[in-house]
C-alpha cells in the first residue's frame, strides 16, 4: 500500500577559456544570477500557523539544501501565515509580491486561489494541492499554464479511504463524522461527496461537522458525543492539518474511533492514511530551484502523488479499549505501540 573551475592550481589554455565564456551565454537568465551570488528571495504562504507547519516547513528546507541552497547565503525564506483566516491570504500574498520575491510557495486550495489571483507574473508553487484543475486554478495537469505550478493529490479519494477504514476497524459502526473546513472549497465539493458516497454504501450515516478556527474544536467534539458518533474522519486541510494533535486528543478523549493523515496518527489519532507531508514539501524545493534557473511554471507539468502511507497507532487503540482487525495491522506501514 505504500502504500522518497578552474582548479586553483591549474593552468586554462585560451581555447577552453573562451568555450567557457562562449557557453555561459547560454545559461538561463536565473542560473548565471545564482552563479554570480544573487540571493534567491522564496516566499512562503501559509494558511495556518508556522508551529502548525513545522514538519513541512523542515521538508521544504531540507529539499532546499539537498539542492545547494544555504538560508541567508544564497536563499532568504519570507513566510506569511493566515493563522486560519483564509480571508488574509489575498493581502498576504500582495504583501509577498511587494517584496519583490522571486517565487511564491503555497500549499492548499485556499493558497493556491489567492496566490493565482493576485499575481500573474510572480512564479507559484503548489506545495500540495487537492484538485487544482477541479479548484479552477490550472488549466489541466499536462499544461498548467500561467504563472502557476506545483503537486496534487487524491484528496477526494483519500476522504472516502478514511471512511472505508474506520468501518473495517469497526464493522458495527453505523454513525461516522466528516471534519471539514467550511472556508476551504477544496473541501467541501468532491471530497465531501466522496466521504458521503463511501458512507452510504457502506450503509453507515455520516454527519459533518464544520470547523473555521481551532477554538471551534472542543465544541464540535461536544456535538459529535451528543449525536451518538462512533468514528471521524478529519480531511487532510491546512487549518485542521495544523491542528493535528490537538484534534486526536479531543477523539481519544471522547472515545472515538479517528482516521486522518499519517501525521495525525502519529501525533495521537487512531489511523493515519495519505500523503507524506513532509515529503511533498521537499519535493516542491525541485520546483523553486527549476524556476529560478529560468524555467517557466507553465512548462512544469503538475505532478501527482503516488505514494500513501498508512499508520496504525495500537497505543491510541488500547486507550479505547479497542482490538485492531489482523487484516489492518498487516497492510500498515508503521504501527505506533
Amino acid at each position: 500500500m505504500p502504500c522518497e573551475v578552474l582548479t586553483s592550481g591549474g593552468i586554462m589554455r585560451r581555447r577552453e577559456f573562451i568555450s567557457l565564456v562562449s557557453g555561459a551565454a547560454s545559461w538561463p537568465l536565473a542560473a548565471r544570477a545564482q552563479q554570480i551570488g544573487k540571493v534567491a528571495r522564496v516566499g512562503f504562504l501559509g494558511a495556518a500557523s508556522a508551529a502548525g507547519y513545522a514538519n513541512q516547513l523542515a521538508g521544504f528546507r531540507a529539499g532546499l539544501r539537498d539542492l545547494g541552497y544555504v538560508e541567508g547565503t544564497n536563499v532568504v525564506i519570507d513566510d506569511r501565515w493566515a493563522q486560519g483566516h483564509y480571508e488574509r491570504l489575498p493581502g498576504l500574498v500582495a504583501d509577498l509580491v511587494r517584496s519583490n520575491v522571486d517565487v511564491i510557495v503555497t500549499h492548499g486550495t485556499p493558497g493556491a486561489l489567492a496566490a493565482k489571483q493576485t499575481t500573474t507574473t510572480v512564479p507559484i508553487v503548489m506545495a500540495i494541492v487537492g484538485d487544482p484543475v477541479a479548484g479552477g486554478i490550472v488549466a489541466s495537469f499536462a499544461q498548467p499554464g500561467g504563472n502557476i505550478t506545483g503537486q496534487t493529490f487524491f484528496n477526494p479519494e483519500l476522504g472516502a479511504k478514511k471512511i472505508e477504514l474506520l468501518k473495517e476497524a469497526l464493522p458495527h459502526m453505523t454513525r461516522a463524522a466528516c471534519l471539514l473546513n467550511p472556508d476551504n472549497p477544496g473541501s467541501i465539493g468532491l471530497t465531501l461527496q466522496a466521504m458521503e458516497d463511501a458512507a452510504e454504501s457502506l450503509k453507515m450515516e455520516l454527519h459533518q461537522f464544520a470547523v473555521r478556527r481551532p477554538d471551534e474544536l472542543e465544541s464540535a467534539f461536544e456535538r459529535m458525543e451528543q449525536a451518538r458518533i462512533e468514528g471521524l474522519a478529519i480531511d487532510d486541510e491546512g487549518m485542521l492539518n495544523a491542528n493535528v494533535g490537538a484534534i486526536a486528543g479531543l477523539a481519544v478523549k471522547r472515545r472515538l474511533l479517528s482516521s486522518g493523515t499519517k501525521e495525525f496518527a502519529q501525533a495521537g489519532g487512531l489511523i493515519g492514511y495519505g500523503v507524506n507531508h513532509f515529503a511533498t514539501f521537499r519535493r516542491a524545493a525541485v520546483f523553486v530551484d527549476k524556476i529560478l534557473k529560468g524555467t517557466k511554471p507553465a512548462d512544469l507539468p503538475i505532478e501527482q502523488a503516488t505514494t500513501f502511507d498508512f499508520v496504525l497507532n495500537l497505543k491510541t487503540a488500547n486507550a479505547l479499549g479497542l482490538t485492531v482487525p489482523l487484516t489492518l495491522l498487516v497492510r500498515a506501514d508503521e504501527v505506533i505501540e
